[in-house]
């Protein structure tokens, strides 16, 4: 079901990056469209949030009112839905669609040479083969990355494959036979391909293919350590629950409101230690795609919020 999505988006980012010939630049433009692209169900989904907010108290009440007879409390509840024009199951369709979205871009900047590129799965493999023969890389998530990461180095080796006369005698010859029978020949490697896996990834400085704890550049810990202070930042604009505990005088208030105050309070403390711990193994392009993504939703959030509080007024 994701799949056909991030084909359908690797060709506008494979386009996109025609334009501008380079990853990390193709990346946030592409990622603007998709939340442009997006605008019209955030807009309904922000103003479904907030008419949910508004009839939370009504259904507390109900809740109370009927917390023993599950019958009325249904039919109460959506009497309640129905008398504000409301469905609740309105802010699902909105809810999958999002997450279709963030998983088919995921897989598009996890596997660029397939959704982007579309390169066959089996050249792919090929080459993934060659880079392990060849101890280039390690069995990591991100295989497509590492190719585009380690190009350079499969061409020295093409070169020197091409350029070695050294000769063996016919017991080594066997020898090496035996030893690697399912070895691929670097004489396989065709230049065509090469150009294929050729993307631009260097970006203000920063090589995109690079994973920061497989590297010793500083540099690379700069776009995650970005990412979960963006992280951090679109957590406390969507808990409002932290600033109702100031206003709310009466402990009672305080005390209902505890429960959702510390859930959010343990949220705040894991998402970002969660987010980092991702943000360091994963390849620099898809830290920058999850960086431009928390961004632009930050100020999606805001300026929704303020239209729609303008309209109110």
């Amino acid at each position: 079901m994701i799949a056909p999505f991030a084909n359908l988006f690797g060709y506008i980012l494979n386009f996109i990056y025609n334009v501008v010939n380079n990853y990390g630049l193709a990346i946030i433009i592409f990622s603007i469209l998709i939340k442009l692209a997006m605008l019209p169900i955030s807009i309904k989904q922000q103003k479904t949030m907030k008419k949910t907010t508004k009839i939370q108290n009504k259904m507390k009440e109900i809740q109370f009112k009927y917390k023993n007879d599950p019958e009325n409390l249904n039919r109460a509840t959506m009497e309640l839905y129905k008398s504000e024009n409301m469905s609740p199951f309105s802010g699902c369709f909105s809810a999958i669609v999002q997450i279709i979205l963030l998983f088919a871009v995921f897989y598009l900047v996890r596997s660029p040479l397939t959704y982007m590129k579309k390169v066959d799965s089996e050249v792919i493999s090929k080459y993934t083969k060659i880079m392990q023969q060849n101890e280039l890389t390690t069995n990591s998530a991100y295989p497509e990355i590492e190719i585009i990461r380690d190009i350079d180095k499969i061409k020295e080796l093409k070169v020197k494959e091409q350029q070695n006369e050294i000769q063996e005698t016919n017991e080594q010859n066997e020898e090496s036979s035996e030893n690697n029978e399912d070895k691929i020949d670097l004489s396989e490697i065709k230049d065509e391909e090469l150009e294929t896996f050729n993307i631009n990834m260097e970006f203000l400085g920063l090589n995109l293919a690079q994973v920061p704890t497989n590297t010793t550049d500083w540099k690379a810990y700069i776009i995650p350590l970005l990412y979960v202070l963006v992280s951090i930042i679109s957590l406390r604009l969507t808990n409002p629950t932290k600033n109702k505990k100031k206003n709310e005088s009466s402990e009672e208030n305080k005390e209902e409101f505890d429960p959702m105050l510390q859930m959010n309070k343990n949220m705040n403390i894991i998402f970002p230690i969660m987010y980092l711990s991702v943000a360091l193994i994963a390849p620099l392009g898809l830290a920058l795609y999850w960086l431009t993504n928390s961004l632009l939703m930050i100020i999606e959030k805001l300026t929704l919020n303020k239209v729609l509080k303008d309209e109110e007024e």
